[in-house]
């Protein structure tokens, strides 16, 4: 997809900020698209929504800008929001500048710098990072309102209408029985903390000479909820070597690495920092893996309507499909 980087310079231009030329593209994200730019001399990022018509709540960068401007003076990790542009008329959505962080994103594999004995603190930054989010008091730092109530049936009723449009008349071996098991036993809602909602590696750059994490990024979806939900979303991508082999393929977090923690000690982990491992945890992971493998669908229809570019969402059909059938199996199960 080109930019109309003429445009972005002018509308920043009008509001005293200088655009040193066109973005570079940078690699990862499976939606949303992030250009490295400099403005005014400093490197920052230009993110935006993909192309195509999204889902409600998709990619939603006033949400995100949001968030950004409450939470960057109170988590050392999250950057600071630089510039928000809610005019359409610009590039034809929503945009935004965010500060530049150093880090290395990692997705389903380690890359360069990295090694399989690097899981132990790979996994304690992140969580703590997660822990250090649910610990805000919402109200706190002004994002009371950030969410409404009714967390869990409001998202399994969210997800089970987009599955019927992602996935139409191919709907995948289990998935009516996962929606009726999810809608007979939904829990009741404790009082809502801050969530991410897609708290995984690809979101925490680390910084792997120092083993630490750089910043927290990818607040799009953020909004308050039960604190265990992002830890169901970060499990329900951790795939571990007795899964079926097409949820393998998803690649999202290097789970698979020989010597890596389990499912079981992410949720020890987290229960050790958090005071408790979180209420309902077995029904917010089988919830957390319908919306995974629904979100993996939609993308495979952007993908298919030419939205989404790249050969690695021709398989996300399958795949969406295996993470609902092993949704269904291990109903209630964590680990």
């Amino acid at each position: 997809m080109a930019e109309d980087w003429d445009a972005i310079a002018g509308w920043l231009a009008a509001r005293g900020h200088r655009l040193a030329g066109p973005g570079e593209r940078l690699a990862g994200g499976l939606a949303n698209l992030n250009y490295r730019v400099v403005v005014d001399g400093r490197d920052a990022v230009l993110r935006r929504p993909p192309g195509g018509v999204l889902a409600a709540g998709a990619s939603d960068m006033g949400r995100e800008a949001r968030v950004l401007r409450a939470l960057a003076p109170v988590l050392p990790l999250v950057p600071r929001l630089l510039v928000f542009c809610d005019d359409a008329g610009v590039i034809g959505v929503p945009w935004q500048l965010i500060e530049w962080r150093p880090g290395v994103a990692v997705g389903g594999s380690l890359p360069p710098g990295f090694a399989a004995t690097d899981g132990g603190w790979m996994t304690d930054a992140l969580l703590e990072a997660m822990v250090g989010l649910h610990a805000l008091a919402p109200e706190a730092v002004g994002l009371g309102a950030l969410g409404r109530p009714g967390f869990k049936a409001r998202t399994l009723a969210g997800w089970a209408r987009r599955a019927e449009a992602a996935f139409g008349d191919a709907r995948p071996a289990g998935l009516d029985g996962l929606l009726a098991r999810l809608a007979a036993e939904v829990p009741d809602d404790a009082p809502p903390r801050l969530l991410h909602m897609d708290l995984k590696f690809d979101n925490l750059l680390l910084d792997p000479g120092a083993r630490c994490a750089t910043a927290l990024i990818d607040w799009d979806m953020g909004t308050l909820g039960p604190p265990g939900f992002d830890l169901a979303v970060l499990l329900s991508y951790w795939a571990m070597p007795g899964d079926p082999v097409d949820v393998h393929a998803l690649g999202a977090v290097p789970s698979l690495t020989p010597g890596w923690p389990t499912r079981a000690a992410v949720i020890a982990g987290y229960a050790a920092r958090a005071g408790g491992v979180p209420d309902h945890l077995g029904w917010l992971l089988a919830l957390a893996r319908l919306r995974l493998g629904v979100a993996w669908m939609q993308l495979y229809r952007l993908w298919q309507r030419g939205d989404l570019a790249g050969d690695r969402y021709a398989g996300f059909e399958r795949q969406a499909g295996a993470v609902i059938a092993h949704a269904a199996d291990v109903y209630g199960e964590t680990a």
